[in-house]
């Protein structure tokens, strides 16, 4: 919940908008089947829920929670529509689509870890998008291409500087910590891991969040041990040396942290569901749904979502 709450002070310090943030914590519904299909977080599903949790009423705004605002969030929730459901992230800059870490993809993607939503017309009903994975569509086609949406229903107009994928300059409005081996909760060795920092000191300086409340996500294993270190060891106007970051990467190590535990726990449980799933489909014990949607599906699809 660390991540939400700065997300949270970062959008309400630039706007003078009322601002509800929900955290999507709470959204239960299904599993498919197929274990090839299921969410890869505990809220991968939970935004097909937002229009149902808005009375399909208004517009909604999702993002993800790894994320810091820097500009008013007024000019992306204004984006017009223009006739789509919902609004999304442009194609991303050639400058921006490549990248050399060993951990990530070699290209990244536009993402709609930004999306706007036009809750009245996106009348989703989530169980049944979940369903559909076992039968009628990927994971993949899902959360990536929107395909229970028609084309004419996504806008691609969220520009990169609002959902800037580990950039930052003073044009940025956004900035995504996608990669998630070097997040700044659980990782020092981020070049711009200290924006982030720098908002966490001020939520302390005027009592938005507390050391305490710190303390208890490091214990619950959400926050690296270092983070703590690093908050006495600059202020909020430097970055970390490389000779500081080593020493904090140094006392994670030490107090034998691991990144993202619970979520790398379940990812290694979803692995071993696949296999013993892939084993049962080669025994003919289960039938395999389909690798990609059977003609006219999906327009069937569409037409039962939204009524």
């Amino acid at each position: 919940m660390v991540g939400v709450k700065v997300l949270e002070y970062s959008v309400k310090r630039h706007t003078d908008l009322p601002v509800e943030v929900t955290p999507l914590i709470d959204v239960k519904l299904p599993e498919p089947r197929d274990p090839r299909q299921r969410q890869r977080t505990g809220f991968s599903f939970a935004r097909f829920a937002i229009p149902r949790l808005a009375n399909y009423r208004g517009r909604a705004l999702y993002t993800d929670a790894d994320m810091l605002v820097f500009k008013d969030i007024r000019e992306l929730w204004s984006v017009d529509f223009e006739g789509a459901k919902v609004v999304v992230q442009e194609e991303l800059p050639g400058q921006h689509a490549k990248h050399r870490k060993a951990f990530a993809p070699g290209k990244r993607v536009k993402q709609c870890s930004v999306m706007l939503i036009d809750c009245e017309a996106a009348k989703w009903d989530p169980e049944a998008i979940v369903r559909g994975l076992d039968d009628s569509y990927s994971y993949e086609d899902l959360m990536q291409n929107l395909c229970i949406l028609r084309e004419d229903e996504v806008s691609y107009r969220v520009p990169f500087r609002w959902n800037s994928l580990e950039y930052y300059d003073d044009t940025t409005c956004l900035i995504h910590y996608t990669d998630m081996p070097t997040q700044p909760w659980v990782s020092a060795d981020n070049p711009n891991g200290y924006l982030w920092s720098n908002e966490v000191r001020r939520m302390l300086g005027d009592g938005a969040l507390t050391l305490a409340e710190l303390e208890q996500e490091k214990a619950l294993g959400f926050l690296r041990p270092s983070f703590l270190t690093e908050l006495k060891m600059v202020d909020d106007s430097a970055k970390l040396t490389k000779e500081q970051t080593r020493a904090l990467v140094a006392e994670d190590k030490v107090a034998h942290f691991v990144k993202h535990a619970a979520l790398t726990e379940a990812r290694e449980r979803r692995k071993q569901e696949i296999k013993e799933y892939e084993k049962q489909v080669r025994s003919g014990q289960v039938s395999s749904g389909p690798t990609f949607p059977r003609p006219g599906l999906l327009d069937r699809l569409r037409a039962r979502l939204a009524r």
